[in-house]
């Protein structure tokens, strides 16, 4: 399947994103157009403070959109009621679940509620997600475990499960290889990176990684303040908007090698 034949499955229109504030409005990112495909892990980069974790907030419907136009699968998301939301876009933030008290397994399992009965009862198709979810992401061997016993690494690839099994054809996540060493920055990037290729998924991802996710990714967008810039990572590259995240005297990218250096 061509790049030209993929289904799109989120859109933004000159999208504005913020806070009211005493009924006025506050912008933290604007003039934001993206259009992102199924099957397609994108990057979201920039420096502290610039919006990303605004935006993700905004395309999940957690918080109202500023000005411009948000599209789940071609139809405006304010069209969506909160239960058909949770059937296209799943979410994994930085936020501990509220119970680490819950086994894996229960907490994975939560991910089914946009479909269980009121009384969270799992169907058998419930059960073959969170079967489905459990082997994507490498945890079986923790079902049964508490979710306080585990690792950071661990416990991402838990929230990651959870919204797998929320079987979304759009997962957003805010920094998911946050606190995490190296290898299980890679770790986790490379599955999200799986997961969007063989699942058709759209994983839209913020990280401060910017050198992985620029490996990793099929796209990226890039907040840099003054502009937004959506595109692969080479021509980002080559259009040099990398060079505009961080100040020139003390971070420097080289375009040859994709990497960040410190200025001595």
């Amino acid at each position: 399947m061509t790049s030209e034949t993929k289904h799109i499955t989120l859109q933004a229109q000159d999208l504005s994103v913020g806070y009211f504030n005493k009924k006025a409005k506050k912008a933290v990112a604007e003039t934001i157009d993206f259009s992102f495909s199924e099957g397609e892990l994108i990057g979201l980069v920039g420096a502290n403070g610039i919006g990303k974790s605004t935006l993700l907030r905004t395309l999940a419907g957690m918080q109202p959109r500023l000005s411009g136009a948000i599209l789940v699968n071609e139809k405006p998301l304010e069209d969506y009621s909160t239960l058909a939301l949770a059937n296209q876009i799943s979410v994994v933030l930085t936020e501990p679940p509220a119970s680490k008290n819950l086994t894996v397994l229960e907490l994975i399992s939560l991910g089914r509620q946009p479909y269980t009965s009121w009384m969270g009862t799992l169907s058998e198709k419930d059960k073959t997600a969170v079967q489905n979810a459990l082997q994507a992401t490498e945890t079986q061997s923790m079902a049964h475990r508490k979710c306080f016993e585990l690792s950071d690494g661990q416990m991402q690839r838990v929230a990651i499960a959870r919204a797998l099994a929320q079987d979304t054809p759009i997962i957003l996540l805010d920094e998911p290889t946050t606190h995490l060493d190296l290898y299980h920055r890679a770790y986790i990037l490379k599955l999200l990176k799986k997961l969007a290729s063989e699942n058709k998924k759209t994983i839209l991802f913020s990280t401060h990684e910017i050198d992985l996710a620029i490996q990793l990714s099929d796209t990226m967008l890039v907040m840099t303040g003054n502009a937004n810039y959506f595109d692969t990572p080479c021509n980002l590259i080559e259009a040099g908007h990398f060079d505009a995240l961080f100040p020139k005297d003390t971070i420097h990218f080289d375009k040859n090698t994709g990497r960040f250096t410190v200025r001595k």
